[in-house]
């Protein structure tokens, strides 16, 4: 599956961004899939997962409360809104998908990065 990744930019802090990750092939049923996001200097960090199917959600507590993970099968694509946004939230995001039921720690496709950018 390829992975495309889009919906970053500038906003100041308070405001709302989604990330879109559109995916090609059948069907996107078949995986989980994670929003991860990295800094200059700072190990990639996962702040958003589903499980494959759907039925499960998980957070990186710094977002909880702020972040939703969905995915829309019949449009092939997995979000990620966020909300309240803070300057600390600003990295580059990539999503990710993985043929398990959990996105791991490498997970098995990867998009390319968008980047969100904070002002305080």
């Amino acid at each position: 599956v390829q992975l495309q990744a889009s919906g970053g930019g500038l906003v100041p802090a308070g405001d709302s961004l989604r990330l879109s990750c559109a995916a090609s092939g059948r069907t996107i049923y078949r995986y989980a899939f994670g929003w991860f996001r990295q800094t200059l200097g700072k190990e990639r960090e996962l702040v958003a997962a589903i499980v494959r199917g759907g039925d499960t959600t998980s957070y990186a507590d710094s977002v909880k409360g702020r972040f939703t993970i969905s995915t829309d099968y019949a449009q092939k694509t997995a979000y990620l809104q966020m909300n309240s946004l803070k300057p600390e939230d600003t990295a580059v995001y990539y999503c990710a998908a993985d043929r398990d039921y959990y996105v791991g720690r490498n997970p098995d496709y990867w998009g390319q990065g968008t980047q969100v950018t904070v002002s305080s």
